[in-house]
């Protein structure tokens, strides 16, 4: 007798050992797996997990609903994946899901009655159902182990990784997600979204089923091409396949096996899509459908533009068909075309020669419904459009090839950064003015840049003369200050109105700042101090007050008020208006209650708070932000001062990029050179602290900084290091090639789970801060690798600036206060050669 333990013999205790075993195996299995002899009862409250115990399969009931259904969920019961049951509810808690005789898995209520079945009419009386990781529950047939039948295959109202909206160009099957009736009542909806147009495939949105409501326009091998949104990174991981000739399919997926989305087809026909990180939420994002976004807004041969009123108007070359509906904003009648083709009149006979007709090129277009896919070269696809009489566009890409569109152009929008370049036909008098016409329009322009330039005059002679008066009953200064001070307030007030900026009175801001009082002092930085306050409907902002001793002035204000008011992102801060009296030159933003990021990082305290999913938050959010600037914005803007003092955070923590005092717009140039060298040292690239160069990559260096100090808590201009003057980045990049990165991390970051995760950022920021601009990635490519969309990174070059900047050789016009504050500035002026 061993420890309770009885020995008989040798053979015995093998097989008890294998008994055992079969039992715990089986045991340990089963949690999973849903047999002939094992099943899942309401009354009990029964669940299968997965082995990854991240889904479960059991009973539920909605929010305010007493109803019980069998359904899918991921970490917790709120986030339900899928529903079997969804039309039959059970209305106590007698249900029981299992496997029939005939090997299909079935609902039954408390009277035995089907509720709902898997209808598979070929399976075996020998199944297995089992949850797997990725959420798809399966029924396996014993003798040959084919899956026979997947929830994935019928979709309720939510996508998940690897789930596939599919279509059968031999049998027209196609998979579905149809929404809610509401969030109590999971019943099928009136919203559907399925896979359509598989020569060119795009995922249209119907009504009822029948009646389309949205589409995203046709995939190019990377992105929906009417979906502007995919190409910020919100939504990426997606691919269109094919198996074999029969089926298409659309998906997404992530490399990074710790991230899952779901996106969920919401009652109203929105889209909501939740991102999660180690079963932590991380985002959400709501995808509305505008009024420009609804299918055929405008009509055929109409095109929408949100950004225009009214949003609808005619193509070049056509007009109104009904136009008096037009005039009441009902443009579903669309427009027809004023004159005929060429080849129309030739069939006509009303024409036997005449010029050729011509193709009119209209950029950042959602195409047109109804492609069709010729397979030819660049060269040839507007070309066969021509000689087709029957060809009223085309359109060519690397991803979608050449598109063809005959019949009505339905649907069409202009993008501000998305879709293709369309290339619609029309007669060729649409391109042509007759001599008299030409000198009309010389005569006109003439006329009207006249009296454009006679009323600038004009205003700006106003502008002074009453400027000049106040500011004289004000001030009390002399004549010549006074005219100066108000002709800039003037230009100032002028620019914020083409902006349309809120102009707010002195005496509001004063009250709402309780007249600048210390008290409400949140920080100082270049610009000069910002203050805390509090506007009369009880809206907390906060006050950049220009100090006549900052190193900024009036171009620097004029710039802010003329780049951010026309910025609109979740990740930059918003301008809601400014001040501009005399002397006084104040900018009002959306007040942020925790302050600046540097508060955080660089606070032994405070830095403690911030956890790595809290960190990677702030990390995703500033790339995005950025990446909106570079691409996504109506502007293509190089912000030329991203630090942590720059950026802000909301009362959850969600970063927002701020001070555009520097902020350059460019318009395409890969490099742009300048004298006026300014931002803050440690976090310029060197290519524009020592050249004057400057370039998108220069933003993409400076967030390369930031991960890496966001990673450590340290300061990159303020490390110091015993043996010899580094920077962050040098000290850093020391350690990686002594393959001691991981002593760069954060001590007080627990690394539990993450340690990859965080090294994978070092690695990514090193690819920013490479030291030759051309070999950083964009912020596209960041973003796509912070997601882990790109799983293979290449191994970092040479970084820059690893000796630490000689502050001597360098001239600042202010320097970086020492306390935290929101609005943190350093301008340094260095001479580019």
């Amino acid at each position: 007798m061993i420890m309770g333990f009885t020995i008989t013999s040798h053979n015995s205790l093998v097989n008890s050992l294998l008994l055992f075993s079969i039992i715990f195996l089986g045991f340990t299995s089963a949690k999973d797996t849903i047999t002939s002899s094992k099943f899942i009862t309401d009354s009990e409250s029964e669940t299968v997990t997965s082995s990854d115990s991240i889904f479960k399969l059991g009973f539920f009931s909605p929010e305010n609903s007493t109803n019980r259904y069998i359904g899918i969920w991921y970490v917790n019961v709120s986030n339900i994946i899928w529903i079997a049951n969804r039309d039959q509810p059970l209305k106590d808690s007698s249900g029981v899901f299992k496997i029939s005789e005939k090997g299909n898995l079935v609902v039954l209520d408390g009277k035995k009655q089907v509720l709902w079945s898997s209808k598979v009419s070929t399976t075996s009386n020998s199944t297995t159902a089992q949850l797997l990781r990725s959420g798809n529950l399966v029924l396996l047939d014993d003798t040959t182990g084919n899956t026979t039948w997947e929830s994935f295959k019928h979709p309720c109202d939510v996508a998940v990784p690897t789930m596939r909206i599919s279509a059968n160009r031999i049998t027209g099957e196609k998979s579905r997600f149809i929404s809610r009736k509401s969030t109590s009542d999971p019943s099928s909806g009136y919203f559907s979204a399925s896979l359509e147009r598989l020569d060119v495939p795009e995922v249209f949105i119907w009504i009822n089923g029948t009646r389309p409501y949205w589409r995203t326009g046709p995939w190019n091998g990377r992105v929906f091409v009417g979906v502007p949104l995919m190409s910020t990174g919100y939504l990426y991981g997606w691919n269109v396949g094919y198996e074999g000739n029969e089926t298409v399919y659309v998906t997404y997926t992530f490399a990074d096996q710790f991230a899952f989305a779901t996106m969920t087809f919401t009652p109203q026909g929105k889209v909501k899509v939740v991102r999660y990180q180690d079963k932590k939420e991380q985002w959400t994002l709501m995808l509305e459908i505008s009024d420009c976004d609804v299918y055929g807004k405008c009509g055929a041969f109409g095109s929408c533009n949100g950004q225009s009123s009214p949003m609808c108007s005619c193509l070049r070359g056509y007009e109104p068909k009904v136009p008096e509906e037009w005039n009441r904003k009902n443009w579903t009648s669309g427009c027809v075309r004023k004159e005929e083709l060429k080849c129309e009149r030739l069939k006509n006979g009303s024409e036997a020669a005449g010029q050729e007709d011509q193709f009119l090129k209209l950029q950042k277009m959602k195409v047109p419904d109804f492609a069709e896919r010729l397979d030819v070269q660049e060269g040839q696809c507007g070309t066969l459009c021509l000689q087709n009489c029957s060809c009223l566009a085309y359109a060519y890409d690397a991803g979608t090839g050449c598109l063809h569109w005959g019949g009505s152009l339905i649907d069409l929008q202009q993008f501000t950064n998305a879709g293709l370049d369309l290339y619609i036909r029309l007669a060729y008098s649409e391109f042509q003015l007759s001599n008299a016409d030409k000198h009309t329009d010389k005569r006109r322009n003439r006329l009207i840049i006249g009296i454009t330039v006679a009323t600038g005059a004009f205003i700006l002679v106003v502008c002074a003369c009453l400027g000049s008066y106040r500011y004289r009953s004000k001030k009390g200064a002399s004549d010549s200050s006074e005219s100066e001070s108000q002709r800039m307030t003037g230009v100032v007030q002028k620019q914020a109105k083409l902006d349309e900026l809120p102009l707010y009175d002195f005496e509001v801001v004063a009250a709402a700042t309780n007249n600048f009082h210390i008290a409400n002092t949140l920080g100082k930085g270049g610009f000069g101090p910002v203050y805390k306050g509090l506007l009369p409907d009880g809206q907390e902002i906060a006050v950049k007050r220009l100090s006549k001793t900052s190193g900024q002035g009036l171009d620097e204000f004029m710039n802010e008020v003329a780049v951010i008011s026309k910025l609109q992102h979740r990740n930059l801060v918003r301008l809601l208006g400014c001040c501009v009296e005399g002397e006084e030159k104040i900018l009002l933003y959306e007040f942020m209650p925790n302050k600046s990021l540097d508060a955080f990082i660089f606070d032994p305290i405070q830095r403690r708070l911030l956890d790595w999913t809290k960190r990677f938050n702030i990390i995703e959010g500033i790339a995005r932000g950025i990446l909106y600037l570079h691409r996504d914005s109506r502007l293509r803007i190089i912000h030329r001062d991203l630090k942590a003092s720059n950026i802000l955070l909301d009362a959850e923590m969600i970063p927002k990029i701020s001070d555009f005092g520097l902020a350059r717009i460019h318009k395409g140039e890969d490099e742009i050179n300048t004298k006026r060298v300014v931002g803050t040292y440690g976090y310029m690239s060197p290519e524009y602290a020592m050249e004057g160069l400057f370039s998108e990559k220069s933003d993409v260096y400076s967030f390369g900084v930031l991960l890496l100090e966001i990673v450590s808590g340290k300061r990159n201009t303020s490390y110091r290091n015993d043996d010899e003057a580094l920077s962050l980045v040098g000290f850093a990049w020391n350690l990686w090639n002594d393959d001691k990165i991981r002593s760069l991390i954060d001590p007080d970051l627990s690394t539990s789970g993450s340690e990859n995760h965080i090294l994978r950022c070092i690695h990514i920021a090193f690819l920013c801060v490479q030291e030759v601009a051309k070999t950083r990635p964009t912020m596209t490519t960041v973003v796509l690798m912070l997601n882990s969309e790109i799983s293979s990174l290449p191994p970092p070059k040479q970084v820059g600036f690893v000796q630490k900047q000689n502050s001597s050789s360098v001239e600042s016009s202010s320097q970086e206060n020492q306390c935290n504050s929101s609005n943190n500035v350093t301008i340094t002026e260095v001479q580019g050669r």
